[in-house]
């Protein structure tokens, strides 16, 4: 644990600071700094670890464990799915801060992953905030990853992690939205650097893999007719099911001119992937939602969602 401490000299107008960290012995170690610049910055470092049964028919918890800022909720329900809800008590993240999440979805069992609030990924001075994600799904299980939006402000660094590992009858839907700063408090992010690194497999194989890199010119990039239009929000929705790819016209029914959704076989997977951009994050919500509802079969969207 690392904290810092103010040392006010009553003979000058000088002030130190004390770089205090505690050793797991629970004996601290001190150094002084001249300026707040001399200080060590203190940084998340964060896990959270769920896992679940099926037990008397229904989902239910079978092990929880947190550390750090990350905790994990999970609301009241009278039947499935089981509703899991993700909070960084650090309220955001910035360079150099950690946080891992690991998911254990037992077979027959049913759950939704979504966050408290939006993400939000502030200024870095150096370094780069770090999110690692990682969800198992058993046999007939099905999981939902909706985490709500995540806005990145200007000068954010971010890299993201997802795997996903299903077994041959397992299920998934993912939804990851992301804006670039508010439009209507007039943010404008122009230096930004973000890394979404995506791997879905099923049964062992590889049936999805993506990366999507943007920056550190993110205002130009976002410009680009081929990336955003203009647009400073942009979501990608993924469903690995068997018989995807017959929601596949009444998904583009609900989507706007500019966002685009395909339907593919891998193997025995079926897989619909849908990419939207919208010029603001109320309206990315407006397209998105109705699109979660429909790709989410007989599970609403979490309570969370509308709070």
């Amino acid at each position: 644990m690392h904290r810092t401490a103010p040392v006010f000299h009553c003979n000058d107008e000088r002030t130190d600071y004390l770089n205090i960290t505690v050793q797991p012995n629970g004996t601290e170690c001190q150094t002084t700094a001249a300026t707040l610049g001399d200080l060590v910055a203190q940084r998340v470092s964060a896990q959270g670890r769920l896992s679940v049964k099926f037990l008397n028919g229904r989902t239910r918890l079978d092990r929880l464990f947190e550390e750090g800022a990350a905790r994990l909720r999970l609301p009241r329900r009278r039947s499935d799915p089981l509703e899991a809800v993700l909070i960084n008590t650090a309220g955001g993240l910035t360079g150099g801060d950690r946080i891992d999440w690991q998911f254990e979805v037992g077979q027959s069992c049913r759950t939704v992953m979504t966050t408290q609030a939006c993400e939000k990924i502030y200024r870095a001075a150096d370094g780069v905030a770090t999110v690692r994600t990682r969800i198992e799904i058993a046999d007939n299980g099905r999981a939902s990853w909706l985490p709500q939006e995540t806005i990145v402000y200007n000068k954010g660094r971010l890299e993201r992690r997802l795997d996903v590992e299903l077994a041959e009858r397992a299920e998934v839907l993912i939804v990851e939205p992301i804006v670039f700063g508010r439009l209507a408090m007039g943010e404008q992010v122009t230096d930004v650097t973000l890394h979404d690194r995506w791997r879905i497999r099923r049964a062992g194989r590889l049936i999805h893999a993506e990366d999507f890199r943007l920056g550190p010119n993110a205002a130009a990039q976002l410009d680009k007719p081929s990336v955003a239009g203009g647009g400073i929000a942009m979501a990608t929705i993924l469903l690995v099911a068997d018989g995807a790819e017959r929601q596949l016209e009444a998904v583009r029914g609900l989507i706007g001119p500019g966002d685009g959704a395909s339907a593919w076989q891998v193997g025995q997977s079926g897989k619909l992937l849908a990419r939207l951009v919208a010029k603001d994050s109320y309206e990315l919500r407006n397209r998105m939602v109705p699109l979660l509802e429909l790709l989410n079969g007989e599970a609403e969207l979490p309570r969370i969602w509308s709070v």
